[in-house]
């Protein structure tokens, strides 16, 4: 599982080629877009990626606007029920 959060997280969180000073705002916007892509990419709607996450549709809805400040915590989850959504690879 552990994998799967790294992989999500490299896929998710921006920053990797950042350069200082980086903006929190354009840092929040980007993790909300690859949030965005990532749920759609696996064909999930935000009500069904809530109801898998234990995360309100409301606040799912923030993060992908760029206005939520999520948590590690949050995002783990998120990352768990995404990653829970694709298929097992053999």
């Amino acid at each position: 599982m552990l994998n799967q959060v790294v992989d999500f997280a490299g896929e998710v969180l921006p920053g990797s080629c950042a350069v200082p000073p980086y903006s929190e705002t354009a840092f929040l916007a980007e993790l909300g877009e690859r949030l965005r892509s990532s749920r759609a990419r696996c064909e999930l709607s935000r009500r069904e990626l809530a109801r898998r996450s234990g995360i309100s549709e409301r606040y799912i809805a923030q993060i992908e606007a760029g206005k939520g400040n999520v948590s590690i915590v949050l995002l783990l989850r998120l990352a768990s029920a995404i990653h829970g959504s694709q298929p097992q690879v053999a």
